[in-house]
């Protein structure tokens, strides 16, 4: 679960542009907690999961508009690249790079 914690740069591919974010992940007693702070607003990620190293969670987003919207993302060393989607929207690709280390020896 480790694998994951730390700060992130996230840069998400949407139909109407390349949207910046950082999300910051936790690890305390086993629990995953995280927190995605962009275009002036931060979001509490929810529903996190870790299945070896992909990582699930869903956040609601309200700038520039309001979206649920769901990530699926696989974590490879200081980076993670997978998909977010909203509803039937198409699927946005997400990647993005570590910031700050995170990770539990």
């Amino acid at each position: 679960m480790s694998g994951i914690a730390g700060d992130w740069d996230v840069a998400i591919s949407t139909p109407i542009g390349t949207l910046h974010a950082r999300y910051v992940f936790h690890v305390d007693e086993n629990a995953l907690t995280g927190t995605a702070t962009g275009a002036g607003d931060e979001v509490e990620l929810l529903d996190l999961a870790v299945a070896g190293a992909r990582v699930t969670w869903r956040q609601q987003v309200r700038k520039p508009v309001r979206l649920n919207l769901d990530f699926d993302v696989t974590v490879d060393g200081d980076t993670f690249e997978g998909h977010s989607r909203a509803g039937r929207l198409p699927r946005s690709e997400v990647v993005a790079k570590r910031v700050s280390p995170g990770r539990v020896p």
